[in-house]
């Protein structure tokens, strides 16, 4: 069987390793010019959601819940998404993808904000929910997919570049530095990195284990507990591209102004820590997978959403290197539609 080298030890090139191996493929190698789930996967807030605008992305997101329920905790918490909308522009829009998400079967629901305790609801208008939803730990489960990985067989390569080992069939799964690897190969992926930041609060005690992942369906401003603490994340005010990754402390106030107008237990909260990683774009903002040169596959271009879609993709494009019918229509996320215009813009990209 043809030798096979996954370049990219994230998320999303362990699943691919691992979903291989489980196939049967029996020389696959997982390389990282640094460590395993040392990139993007480590910076990433872990949200697993399969609410998103369009059918594409909410299929792949349907496929991968199953594997994160599979898991259960402490790797996954199913503690849901809630989405809330204060304008009626705002609210419009949520019910929309309502609409579609539930058509596809998505257990997605209208529901009161005021269930969860001590978040502020006079400003809300409405909001959804989905049960099935959920926060996991991105580093954690990406080594648990290497340990499976290791013990079908795949042999693992920290601190080497994929480029400099021998592979009848390459797979870029490098998140960011995706478009550098393609040009090695002669192939043009149109993946650039754009900059986005964490902030975690102090210890605020007595934080509910069930509180879900908040957004604010106009801002995107979210958070999501981690043990005793919040993590929040919002859309910076101007895009920040490049691979530079600064946190941008002017920001601090205005997050902890929003964190404290919409949850009270976080009243006292400051900020005790911040980091900054990058997402990889695509022009539409949907990954491109699949075959891009002769033995050459791309797993790339996630632009946020690589982490939580990653079982689904995993399984899919190992099916389709080793010559089996993918579990999933990947036709939407061909590297030839940008020979074109692209038609699936996803605008929940948070």
């Amino acid at each position: 069987m043809a030798r096979i080298v996954v370049a990219g030890a994230g998320a999303i090139g362990a699943s691919i390793a691992y979903h291989l191996a489980s196939l049967g493929a029996r020389e696959v190698v997982l390389a990282d010019r640094g460590r395993v789930a040392g990139g993007a996967t480590s910076k990433a807030m872990g949200g697993v959601r399969q609410q998103f605008s369009t059918a594409a992305e909410v299929r792949l997101a349907q496929a991968s819940i199953r594997f994160f329920e599979e898991l259960g905790a402490p790797l996954f918490d199913q503690v849901g998404y809630l989405f809330l909308a204060t304008t009626e522009e705002g609210l419009a829009g949520l019910e929309e993808r309502r609409e579609l998400q539930a058509e596809l079967g998505v257990p997605v629901e209208r529901i009161d904000a005021r269930f969860v305790d001590g978040l502020r609801a006079d400003d809300v208008l409405g909001a959804v929910f989905c049960a099935t939803d959920g926060v996991a730990d991105p580093p954690a489960v990406t080594r648990e997919l290497v340990r499976r990985a290791l013990r079908l067989g795949v042999e693992v390569r920290e601190n080497t570049a994929a480029q400099t080992l021998d592979a009848d069939v390459l797979v870029i799964a490098c998140g960011p530095w995706s478009a550098e690897v393609g040009a090695a190969r002669g192939v043009e992926l149109p993946v650039r990195p754009l900059c986005r930041q964490l902030l975690e609060t102090s210890e605020l005690p007595e934080l509910p284990e069930d509180l879900p992942m908040v957004l604010e369906a106009e801002s995107g401003f979210h958070f999501r507990r981690r043990g005793d603490r919040l993590v929040l994340a919002m859309v910076d005010p101007e895009p920040r591209w490049g691979f530079d990754e600064v946190v941008d402390e002017s920001l601090y106030g205005d997050r902890l102004e929003r964190l404290r107008h919409r949850y009270a237990p976080a009243a006292e909260a400051t900020i005790e820590g911040a980091w900054a990683g990058l997402y990889d774009m695509t022009p539409d903002a949907h990954p491109i997978l699949g075959e891009v040169a002769d033995g050459v596959y791309a797993a790339c271009g996630f632009s946020g959403h690589g982490f939580m879609q990653s079982p689904a993709v995993g399984r899919a494009l190992a099916e389709e290197i080793l010559g089996l019918s993918p579990s999933l229509d990947l036709e939407p996320y061909r590297l030839e539609r940008f020979a074109s215009d692209a038609g699936f813009p996803e605008t929940l990209v948070l």
